[in-house]
Order: structure tokens, then sequence, then C-alpha cells
């Protein structure tokens, strides 16, 4: 059981987009100003949301709230705030905020908040871009279905503190963003692709590549994860990776890389990628065929 230090709320972080050049462009105390009237932009909209402001960092607002749904609801507001602030807005400022949520179990400590959930909501923020606001699935699968409509999965990315990839939302806040999207994406079908695997056979060999172990190389030199000699293969002969729920292979060869998935027409590689779905068979240096001693086989799995 939790205790009352340690209890699950969305964690929100705000900064301000540019202050570097603020400070270039307007001077110290004319930049220092604009930014105090940011950050109390944040904190109103926070508490106009029944949330609580932890502390401010800077040009960083960080806030928590009990629910999801809040959050969102203080995030548009920063955002519609921010842009029509006639100080924030003027001609010769034009600020704008980025802001990053995630949900999770957090730790209070002398008016601090602690955890893995508070890196992962500060790692969201700096994936987003002025004007824009992030959100995790531990978000988005705690929403209510008002909030479906402007909710729309953008990205994949690996969050500081954990090795796995999270789906990224974006939360659309102005009526125009709206117009033209795409339709919703399943949550748990994104899930699903992040967690997929590409199982590598050489031989008697296996390897497999996912979340836990997103890339290996492959070659003769003794340095590869999979060594394999032949006259034809480089010493460091390909790269395979996962980067954002996908497969790819990276040529690094003198002579080249041939795959040929089930049913598609042979590929030659030579110092350029070509991604890896389904199933299929990898030849270094050599058009493969099946019952080569020396080809890889490749088949994505979840």
């Amino acid at each position: 059981m939790p205790t009352e230090t340690d209890l699950q709320r969305a964690i929100l972080f705000a900064d301000v987009v540019g202050s570097t050049r603020l400070y270039s462009l307007l001077g110290d105390a004319k930049a220092r100003e604009v930014i105090a009237v940011s950050l109390q932009v944040m904190a109103e909209a926070t508490e106009a949301c029944a949330g609580t402001v932890i502390k401010t960092i800077g040009d960083e607002v960080m806030a928590t709230f009990l629910t999801p749904d809040d959050a969102l609801s203080a995030a548009t507001k920063m955002q519609e705030r921010t842009n029509m602030h006639p100080l924030l807005q003027a001609d010769e400022v034009r600020l704008s905020i980025r802001i990053g949520c995630h949900f999770g179990r957090v730790t209070f400590e002398e008016r601090d908040i602690f955890g893995a959930a508070v890196h992962a909501a500060n790692s969201v923020t700096s994936e987003a871009k002025g004007g824009q606001i992030l959100a995790t699935v531990a978000v988005i699968e705690r929403l209510s279905a008002d909030w479906q409509w402007a909710i729309r999965q953008i990205d994949v990315a690996t969050l500081k503190g954990r090795t796995e990839e999270t789906a990224l939302y974006e939360v659309h806040w102005q009526a125009d963003d709206v117009t033209g999207m795409l339709p919703s994406i399943d949550v748990a079908s994104v899930v699903s692709h992040s967690r997929q695997r590409l199982r590598l056979i050489q031989g008697e060999r296996e390897w497999v590549i996912d979340e836990q172990c997103p890339m290996v190389t492959i070659g003769r030199g003794d340095q590869n994860e999979i060594l394999v000699k032949g006259d034809l293969i480089s010493r460091q002969h390909a790269r395979i990776e996962m980067s954002k729920g996908r497969f790819s292979l990276t040529d690094l060869s003198t002579n080249g890389t041939f795959v040929k998935a089930n049913g598609d027409p042979e590929q030659f590689v030579r110092r350029d990628s070509t991604a890896l779905a389904g199933s299929g068979v990898i030849g270094l240096g050599e058009s493969p065929e099946k019952d080569m001693p020396l080809v890889i086989r490749y088949s994505v799995t979840r």
C-alpha cells in the first residue's frame, strides 16, 4: 500500500522555449520580467485546474495533478494564455512554451517530488517543440472520453532512465490543429508495435533484437556480436538496430549486403540502410540462398 509520501500523480513540466535568445534580444532586466510573467501564467493555470506547483526551476515549472484530465486542462490553459498575453506576444518577444506530461508513482519529500515518473515527464518535455503539449501512454489511457478528439500519436521515444520505448502523443489545444488530422491510433496497438522483436538465426545460433538489446553488429572481426567468417565479409560488415519500434540494417562493408524478404525482390545495400520487416534472409557480400552456411535468417515477431 502506498504511504502519504508515495502516491500516483500526473506530473507536468512546462518551460520557456528560447530563453537564452530573450536575454540576448531584450537584455537581462526585460527578459527576467517576461519570464516571470510566463511563470505566473503557468502557475495560475495550474491552480485553476486543481493542480499544485511543486517548484520553479529557472524558466520551468513542475506541477502535479490528481488526474490526467486536470493536467491536460492546465496545459491547454497555459498554451492559450501564453498565446494571448500582450506582454508575451509583443513584436520583440513572441514567447512560446513547451509542455510534457506523464502519470506514475512519485515520492513526496520536503515539498518536492522524486521518482522515475518525474524523470520521464521531464524527458517528454524535452521532446516537445514550442507551442506543443506531449503526453505518454500512461496519461492517454487514463483520460476521459472528452479528451479523445484532441489526442494523436506522433512518435515513439526512449525516455530518460528507461530502456523500453514508449509512444508519445500530442495534445491539440487549438481548433485549427484538429482539422485534417488522421484517425486516432489505438493505444494497445502502439504499445504492441513498440514491443516487437527481431529474431536472427545463423546456423545453430540465434540472437534477439528488442527493447533490452536494440543493436547488434555483424562481421568477421572478434568485436562483433554476430561473428561470421568469410572471404567476402568485412571485419565490421553491417549493423542491425531497433529504433522507434522498427528494425533496420545498415551496411558498413566493402562488398555490400543482400536482403531478400519473403515475397519481395532482393535488395542490394552498400554503405546505406534498409528496413527489415516480416521475414527473410540476409547475405553478407553475396546473394543469399537459404541452404548457404553463412546466410542469416530473420523474422519480426511479437
